[in-house]
């Protein structure tokens, strides 16, 4: 790059001079040098929305790259698409799936092949970034989608891109970003001003060059280099404002979920303009992450990428909440300006709800940071309880508030009337003062003459409101306090939203999606539990082994749905033939187990015949629909006596049992014997 390029690039970027240079020290080439963006992604970025004109020049880019062209329609034939028929041409792909997911699956691949390295023991783990890129790509693109925005193809190119800085200086920094990522795990700085420290520029500045360099489009340019930093009014990029804050939040939304850009802690920052720019009362977060999680699965069958379990999210997830908290609180701590508490302390205070997943642990925890950090006297978590038609206090801080005369503290439906009956009905928090007559009654019922009302989202559902006041000390309210607490409730509603989500993936992890019963690993968790109890407990259990008879022949002759229906009617049958303390499930393929409790062998005997009893007469009323085969099963029981030194060796001699029963005929119990 020579002088003039370098003045032409600084003069676009509208950051202050130096940062042309500062790109230039740090990297082994020149930008212009630097083959990143391959012509074909150039050429896709580029092409018209026309009509007429934008299947045939798509067909016509991808086509003149034979080994592109192979990969779009491995992808477009995928189980994702779930199409009737192969599709053997790119035009044809373009007609059946639509301009928008042909270029983005080309898009997708070009990237990938190009920024992608694969290499070992390197602090800065690139599939792991591209991971990132392609949560951030799909979140963004569903976000541009809900707000409808004229474009949000361009907005998943954004997101693909939006850290390409990091990329540029993994593959050609003088110093790596990988011998970043080393040093900045003993740095107390933040990810931007580490970047700056470590390299003389930030990856967003770095990406600024890059962009201008190769001219990519102005809108995506301005993503990549202002996700972590608005651009200022007089940025020429400044009216792509809506634009870089979708990416911005989308970004700040996968690291929330633990798919932040590299595997070591380097949180983003969520800005307050960018919540400005944003409604997120418009946008339905459950449905956004579950849209992505669905996209992030059809990913793995071309990336290898193994994405984190609702486990692995919560451990990344409490890990990182928990060091940025530190950071924060060490940064708020460390601050000698005196300066507002609550807006000092709003970025540790955004990561409290999501240290737990449990509401018990973190609206507690949420409602003493908040008291603690804008200084209230009280704080209150209002639930909205339909059969009391009410709002009723769930959890207040400080915990003595409402031990005496405000137990129970709640405030009728029937009593909600001005602005307090507005923050419900239009989602919007609200300070309520005594001087409003509409609020005077049950401001007096409370007995206080002021209160904040902020309203707790999920779904974009109302689910309660959260209250604070001054009511001991009497120190007036200032309502701009209102835009300052707006992130942290905003975080409180997603933190309820994920405590849901993965209350139910929880459940999901525990039953098989089949049969709704649990799985192979609860009933072991279950007996290995069992067995540490005391003696008098394990002398009354039994566990017995349960195989569908020639279970093969239903998947040969009636087909698999029948096959899976099979399994389902053994299960509901086990179901309810089960008592609330005792324990079925399925162990795998055909075979489920059970575990009785307080009972001995004449009961567990008497259980099993009942079961297989109820499966052959259900079988015989069913028989037409399985082509007349027979639906019974081959039961092995075994009953704990002291030689079964562990859960293990008892289940084995359950089957042991089970397959005497076949080999004695099948559609019978047996009861394992040492003589067996």
């Amino acid at each position: 790059m020579d002088n003039n390029t370098a003045s032409a690039s600084e003069d676009l970027l509208g950051y202050p001079a130096g940062i042309a240079k500062a790109a230039r020290a740090v990297l082994k080439k020149e930008v212009r040098h630097l083959q990143l963006i391959p012509a074909a992604a150039i050429k896709l970025l580029k092409l018209t929305n026309d009509e007429n004109t934008r299947a045939k020049d798509l067909s016509k880019v991808i086509e003149t790259e034979p080994a592109l062209a192979a990969k779009v329609l491995r992808i477009v034939n995928s189980a994702a698409f779930c199409l009737p028929k192969k599709i053997t041409s790119i035009k044809h792909a373009v007609n059946m799936l639509g301009f928008s997911a042909v270029r983005q699956a080309a898009l997708d691949q070009l990237f990938y092949n190009r920024l992608i390295r694969h290499k070992s023991k390197q602090s800065f783990n690139q599939m792991f970034f591209w991971q990132h890129c392609l949560f951030v790509a799909s979140m963004s693109k569903a976000i541009a989608v809900t707000l409808k925005h004229p474009d949000p193809d361009m907005i998943y190119t954004g997101g693909l891109l939006h850290d390409v800085g990091k990329v540029v200086l993994e593959s050609y920094g003088r110093v790596s970003y990988s011998d970043y990522l080393t040093a900045y795990d003993k740095s107390d700085q933040s990810l931007m001003e580490s970047e700056k420290t470590f390299f003389g520029l930030t990856h967003t500045e770095i990406g600024l060059v890059f962009c201008s360099t190769w001219n990519l489009p102005p809108a995506i340019t301005a993503m990549i280099g202002f996700h972590h930093e608005m651009p200022p009014t007089d940025s020429p990029y400044a009216q792509f404002k809506t634009e870089t804050a979708i990416i911005s939040f989308a970004n700040y939304i996968a690291w929330v979920q633990g798919v932040g850009s590299s595997e070591k802690i380097c949180s983003p920052d969520l800005q307050a303009e960018v919540l400005k720019i944003i409604d997120i009362d418009k946008l339905n977060l459950e449905q956004l992450l579950e849209h992505v999680d669905r996209e992030m699965a059809n990913t793995r069958e071309f990336y290898g990428i193994s994405f984190p379990n609702i486990h692995k999210l919560r451990a990344t997830l409490v890990q990182a909440t928990i060091k940025l908290s530190v950071i924060g609180n060490k940064t708020r701590h460390d601050k000698s300006d005196g300066g507002n508490a609550g807006v000092a302390s709003n970025g540790s205070i955004l990561t409290i709800p999501h240290r737990s997943l449990d509401p018990e642990e973190f609206l507690p925890w949420t409602l003493e940071a908040i008291q603690s950090d804008f200084g209230f006297d009280r704080v209150i978590m209002l639930n909205i309880d339909p059969k009391r038609r009410g709002l009723i206090a769930a959890h207040w801080w400080p915990e003595s508030i409402l031990k005496d005369e405000l137990q129970p503290f709640e405030i009728p439906i029937g009593e909600v009337t001005g602005k307090l009956l507005d923050c419900l009905r239009n989602k919007k928090p609200v300070l309520i003062r005594k001087d409003d007559n509409l609020d005077r009654q049950m401001l007096h019922r409370i007995n206080v003459d002021e209160f904040i009302a902020m309203p707790v989202l999920r779904h974009n559902k109302l689910v309660g409101v959260l209250y604070a006041d001054n009511s001991l000390s009497g120190r007036a309210m200032d309502e701009k306090i209102l835009g300052e607490m707006l992130p942290i409730v905003n975080e409180l509603g997603i933190a309820l939203m994920n405590a849901k989500q993965y209350t139910l993936a929880r459940k999901e992890s525990q039953v098989d999606p089949l049969t709704q019963l649990f799985n192979k690993r609860v009933i072991n968790e279950f007996l290995a539990r069992l067995f540490e109890s005391e003696p008098q407990v394990l002398t009354k259990i039994a566990v017995g082994f349960i195989d569908v008879d020639r279970f093969k022949h239903f998947n040969d002759v009636c087909g698999h749905q029948a096959g899976d229906d099979v399994l389902k009617i053994v299960a509901d049958i086990l179901r309810s033939m089960t008592r609330p303390g005792d324990l079925i499930g399925r162990y795998g393929g055909e075979e489920f187990l059970f575990v009785l409790r307080n009972t001995d062998q004449a009961g567990a005997l008497g259980y099993a015949e009942r079961i297989r009893g109820e499966i052959e007469r259900r079988g015989k009323v069913m028989s037409e629909r399985f082509h007349n085969h027979e639906l019974t099963v081959s039961v092995g029981l075994a009953v704990y006596s002291p030689g079964y030194k562990s859960y293990p060796a008892m289940i084995e001699a359950a089957d042991k049992a089970m397959y005497r029963a076949k080999h004695s005929g099948r559609n019978r119990v047996v009861v394992y014997q040492d003589d067996l």
